[in-house]
């Protein structure tokens, strides 16, 4: 990319943006060498063990990286599930679909940008429609 004055940007984006900037839910670039070092730093006879068997260190990152990210995981799969729920809910007349697919994106908001960004959209949606709604009747 170019940083030359008038050199265009991608779209939605100014200068010196990046695109976690403009998502918000993008993580940091890790550099791998330092896990590597803290793992060899844990137990020498471990890291011995994997210059005898390279095969087992992606064990122990994906160990750690769960670690880490247990809870996202965790609210990923539950908005997950009650958004697909309440997709299903508009085809079931048992179960109430649109609040269960607002309460998805609300549980997946408190993780993700872009899904408060469709929350609050869907929001200003149903808002707008029940004022419709409301006109029609000759409600105030």
């Amino acid at each position: 990319m170019s940083t030359e004055p008038g050199a265009s940007e991608p779209e939605g984006r100014g200068p010196g943006k990046s695109r976690g900037d403009v998502w918000g839910d993008d993580p940091e670039e890790r550099d791998a060498s330092a896990t590597i070092e803290q793992i060899a730093s844990e137990d020498p006879e471990l890291a011995r063990r994997w210059q005898d068997h390279p095969a087992l260190a992606p064990f122990k990152a994906v160990g750690l990286f769960l670690g880490r990210s247990g809870k996202r995981i965790a609210v990923t799969i539950a908005g997950v599930v009650v958004l697909l729920i309440g997709i299903a809910g508009l085809a079931l007349p048992i179960l109430p679909g649109w609040i269960l697919i607002f309460a998805g994106l609300a549980i997946l908001g408190t993780e993700y940008v872009w899904a408060q960004r469709l929350l609050r959209k869907a929001r200003e949606t149903a808002a707008s429609a029940a004022n419709k709604v409301r006109r029609k009747r000759g409600e105030p």
